[in-house]
């Protein structure tokens, strides 16, 4: 990478309207989305150097550590998202540190493609997932009871995307997060998840994998009662409403044979459902 480079970031093109949940949606202040959506401009660009299918791994961690220097204001330019998030944070107060979880689960990206156990999964979700969820709260200025459901909910949503991308990732990145002994038991590898539709072995993984979500999605049931911002509020009820029924959807179809997808439905249930968090 030269280190002449105005920017060493490469959108995707990938934006808010793509992730499964709503990302500093209308229901979010008006004070404060900007916020957000200056911390997901941040994520975004460091989530698409990590998956960039031409940048070798070296490459990429070298990026994601000028993201880092110019966030934390050891340099100047490189990152205008990082830039603008250091502004954000400085008028805000919240810590970098979110921040900086977030690069360290991309630069994980940038060279591990396999996952040993649902130890080791959950413990990447404590990087790439939690802190996004910590830093709206945060900005929010939120008590820290509402972090341990917030990080359920969060973990479930990155393993529900796992789940829901497992075939591209593999034949994108080589890369896949279901959990080699989980896969062992169950009579499955890597050669089935590259084929045509799951197969009974893959089923069984998918199924425990969404067995742990369900546990975790019921911790985050408790994120909109223990929510004091109500606007805030109604949105985590509403997130919480997606992961449910995300995690419905891919008991019932089949994420090899065709990408399982929340639908308009879903969304509209969610928002009615989360109506009950308005008082």
């Amino acid at each position: 990478m030269s280190a002449t480079l105005d920017s060493v970031e490469s959108w995707s093109g990938k934006d808010r309207g793509d992730e499964n949940f709503p990302v500093g949606s209308a229901l979010i202040s008006p004070r404060l989305r900007r916020h957000v959506h200056a911390f997901y401009a941040f994520a975004r660009n460091a989530d698409d150097i990590a998956d960039s299918a031409v940048l070798a791994a070296d490459d990429k961690v070298a990026r994601l550590d000028v993201m880092e220097d110019v966030l934390l204001g050891r340099r100047g330019t490189g990152s205008p998202s990082a830039t603008a998030l250091r502004a954000s944070l400085a008028e805000t107060g919240v810590t970098p540190q979110h921040s900086c979880d977030l690069l360290v689960a991309f630069r994980r990206d940038a060279a591990k493609l396999r996952y040993a156990s649902w130890d080791e999964l959950l413990d990447y979700c404590r990087y790439s997932a939690m802190p996004v969820g910590r830093h709206v709260l945060d900005l929010h200025g939120e008590d820290r009871k509402t972090w341990a459901p917030s990080d359920a909910l969060c973990a479930a949503l990155q393993v529900l995307n796992h789940l829901q991308d497992v075939r591209k990732d593999l034949d994108a990145l080589d890369r896949c997060y279901l959990p080699e002994d989980l896969m062992q038991r169950c009579g499955t590898g890597l050669q089935d998840v590259r084929g045509a539709a799951e197969t009974p072995g893959l089923r069984r993984v998918f199924d425990a994998l969404l067995d742990e979500c369900d546990a975790l999605n019921r911790t985050a049931v408790g994120l909109p009662q223990a929510t004091r911002d109500r606007r805030l509020r109604l949105e985590t009820a509403v997130i919480v409403g997606l992961s449910r029924r995300l995690a419905t959807r891919l008991r019932r179809g089949d994420p090899i044979a065709t990408r399982v997808k929340l639908t308009r439905g879903d969304v509209l249930s969610s928002v009615v459902a989360s109506l009950r968090f308005l008082p």
